[in-house]
């Protein structure tokens, strides 16, 4: 007989994929599910938080670094929160019952300005727990403003933002673990897995209309922090942002903040993994082309959009700002129309 926690929690998931389907825009549910978030702004600008690699018990400056956060999102009036990963160190979490998600995310990103949404992705730590829990709609009930999946779709107004899940990508994971056990339940094979994710990546890009088309994923593409680039996304995910008009890559992975252009496309690779623990002076590259910011301490990204522009921000624990720019749309789709 089925215990009432398991009746629960299937409860739970099928409501929550009811919610899922109606907040579709397309027919049906469709393969990638896909999350409505207006704008709560008169001018229609989106407005959020960028931050990864955090999850550490407030230890590692973390608590410093949330800090900032709820002064920079109340100053801004931030629409929601992303999560580029590795959310619970060392190994994710145990289950749905691990008080890791209080203690390393309720109880530390308590400012009012943070009470919003946050969307997450899994980093490679994450699946070196417990995968599943951390997608479970229970945590939902734990705290609201959680939601984590493998890949989805967010539509904002002006932007879609598409959340790849980019550990099933790395083969070393799988060939060379180095003592850890991962938990690729619902990956396996890793090779159908990564081709369906891609199909549905591209048919989304391809669709899509919105002005900004940012891409978010834990794993860089271009770094010259501890992990430098991710060849296997290289190789199979960034074609797929070069052909389809991509604006950003925002990742983690790398503990430091990192702003890099592509020299081959307009695309922005923006690296926001400070959330906790740093690795100072862990340079892999130092003569990488396209490198116009590199921070080697704790610290978020802000970002905001609006019809014409994307301003974008790099925030130290202090709430300094160590780097800022603005990218034009209009200085995007004349080079496109050149490139």
């Amino acid at each position: 007989m089925l215990s009432v926690e398991i009746i629960i929690i299937t409860i739970i998931s099928l409501s929550f994929r009811l919610c899922l389907c109606c907040s579709n825009d397309n027919d049906g549910c469709g393969d990638v599910q896909r999350f409505a978030h207006p704008s709560k702004h008169e001018d229609g600008s989106v407005r959020f938080l960028v931050v990864g690699d955090w999850g550490r018990g407030g230890a590692y400056n973390q608590s410093q670094v949330a800090f900032q956060m709820g002064k920079a999102a109340d100053k801004l009036g931030i629409d929601f929160v992303v999560s580029t990963g590795d959310n619970f160190y060392d190994d994710g979490l145990t289950s749905v019952h691990d008080a890791a998600l209080q203690h390393s995310f309720t109880n530390i990103y308590t400012a009012k300005s943070l009470q919003t949404q946050w969307y997450t992705v899994l980093g490679n730590h994450d699946y070196r727990g417990d995968a599943v829990a951390q997608l479970s709609p229970f945590l939902r009930e734990i705290d609201n403003r959680w939601l984590c999946l493998r890949s989805f779709i967010v539509h904002s107004e002006l932007v879609e933002l598409f959340f790849v899940d980019t550990t099933p990508f790395v083969q070393e994971y799988f060939t060379e673990p180095e003592g850890h056990t991962y938990d690729w339940r619902g990956i396996n094979p890793p090779k159908s897995y990564i081709s369906n994710l891609l199909k549905d990546l591209e048919q989304a890009l391809t669709l899509s209309t919105a002005k900004w088309k940012i891409v978010v994923g834990h794993h860089a593409i271009s770094s010259i922090g501890h992990h430098g680039d991710t060849k296997e996304l290289r190789k199979q995910l960034l074609p797929l942002l070069q052909a389809n008009d991509v604006d950003f890559y925002m990742n983690g992975h790398d503990h430091c903040l990192e702003h890099i252009s592509d020299t081959e496309s307009p695309i922005q690779f923006l690296t926001s993994g400070a959330g906790s623990k740093a690795w100072r002076g862990d340079i892999k590259e130092t003569k990488k082309r396209g490198v116009n910011f590199f921070y080697d301490g704790q610290g978020f990204m802000s970002v905001k959009l609006t019809q014409t522009d994307a301003d974008i921000e790099f925030h130290d624990v202090n709430g300094k700002i160590l780097h800022r720019f603005t990218s034009s749309i209009f200085f995007h789709v004349k080079v496109r129309a050149s490139w």
